[in-house]
């Protein structure tokens, strides 16, 4: 077991945070503030090599899964909304991968980002009004009609939406089956019956493009439907005979593979906010006597710390975990989304609190970095639902192993099948 960078992860990790300092920090004020899409920095992005199928390729290869990670928390250390921005593409891309035929993938993740100079943009739309972490109460429906299907519903908060070349939808096909009823569509940019509804004006990532997605009669090819008509219809039949499909929904199983992503990116702002604190009060003193020297600071300021280098450890665990198909028994993605975005949160606040009242204006960086934090208790499961998540996996992870033991203490000479065994 070996906690430490390679060179290659090292130089990496290096590039990474100087496009965030160089590129991202002297444009983030002004896209915050006016909440466009920031189409400079997605570019410079594609020149630097941190944008585009070439730059995600090279993050699938990645045996660890650690490149992400690094990637999505050095560029959220620059601004959140605009690595958001810059990297929103890859969650639809990531839908594409998870439920998409070889066919599938090869057509559209490309579309998701664009080639060469151009840049394109995806959207997954998940989320609706009263159906936001509970994906089974999906309301957005697909209704076959010969060789088309029809989609009608309106999705909430999605990001990238309306501007992206290429919407992953998730509908509900069969109301019936819950979950197990939905299948992911692909809609490309100027399908009839495709629009944006509201735009909205959010407390922090303001720089990422959040829109609602409305679906009005929209007729799609039956090759848009992600898996394929057999596929589906098998998983259907298994969901109405009572039969376990094998897996999560393919909503479930995307957000399964991004929430340690998630997780760093929490972390960028975090570790944004420590650094800067540490800067400014180098040089304040109170009294006569440095803060950073006061005991009461340096406490406060370990804890910080502390709390950010543990959740990264969840995190990593959680990213090498799903790119080597362990599985996450134990909620382990889960965990480590919770971690990193309750301590983005935590850390934020009670480094406000270090600083006092310039800490609330807008001059301040702690200000941004505060508003920004929020969201990462918010979205792809809110924390009190990934406590859910985790204590549920917890336990039933516990059944399992005093299971197991039971069996093993079964076997054992002396014990005979059937007969009460010995603690």
């Amino acid at each position: 077991m070996d906690f430490r960078l390679n060179e290659e992860q090292l130089e990496f990790q290096q590039t990474c945070r100087r496009f965030a300092r160089e590129v991202i920090r002297p444009i983030a004020a002004k896209y915050d503030r006016e909440e466009g899409v920031p189409w400079e920095a997605i570019k410079a992005a594609r020149e630097w090599g941190l944008h585009g199928l070439d730059h995600i390729q090279r993050m699938g290869q990645d045996p660890d899964g650690i490149y992400s990670c690094i990637y999505a928390e050095e560029l959220h250390w620059g601004c959140a909304g605009i690595a958001l921005a810059i990297q929103g593409s890859s969650l639809a891309a990531a839908g594409i991968a998870s439920s998409g035929t070889p066919e599938q993938i090869g057509r559209w993740v490309p579309e998701c980002f664009g080639e060469g100079d151009e840049i394109k943009l995806g959207a997954y739309a998940v989320t609706e009004a009263g159906a936001g972490s509970d994906v089974r109460s999906l309301r957005t429906t697909a209704k076959q009609d010969g060789d088309e299907w029809i989609l009608n519903g309106t999705k909430v908060f999605i990001t990238n939406g309306g501007i992206a070349d290429v919407t992953v939808v998730v509908a509900t096909v069969d109301p019936d089956l819950g979950h197990r009823g939905q299948a992911s569509f692909i809609v490309p940019k100027d399908t009839p019956g495709l629009s944006m509804g509201k735009k909205e004006s959010k407390l922090g990532i303001r720089a990422s493009q959040t829109a609602e997605v409305v679906l009005e009669d929209c007729r799609l090819p039956m090759e848009y439907l992600l898996g394929g008509y057999e596929k589906l219809q098998k998983k259907l039949e298994r969901a109405r005979s009572g039969q376990s499909t094998g897996r999560s929904s393919g909503a479930l199983a995307t957000f399964e593979l991004t929430r340690p992503l998630v997780g760093a990116s929490a972390l960028g702002i975090a570790q944004a906010a420590y650094e800067w604190t540490l800067e400014y009060l180098e040089d304040k003193s109170e009294d006569g006597v440095p803060l950073l020297e006061q005991q009461r600071i340096q406490q406060t300021l370990a804890d910080v710390a502390t709390e950010i280098e543990a959740a990264r450890l969840l995190v990593w665990r959680a990213a090498w975990m799903g790119r080597n198909g362990i599985p996450m028994t134990g909620g382990q993605g889960s965990m480590s989304k919770l971690k990193a975005g309750d301590t983005a949160m935590w850390a934020t606040t009670t480094l406000m609190d270090l600083v006092g009242p310039y800490a609330q204006t807008t001059d301040c960086p702690l200000e941004k970095f505060f508003r920004d934090a929020k969201i990462y208790q918010l979205f792809e499961g809110t924390a009190q639902v990934q406590r859910l998540v985790i204590s549920r996996m917890q336990r039933a992870e516990y059944q399992r192993r005093i299971e197991e033991a039971t069996k093993v203490l079964e076997q054992a000479p002396g014990n005979a099948p059937g007969e009460p065994v010995a603690a």
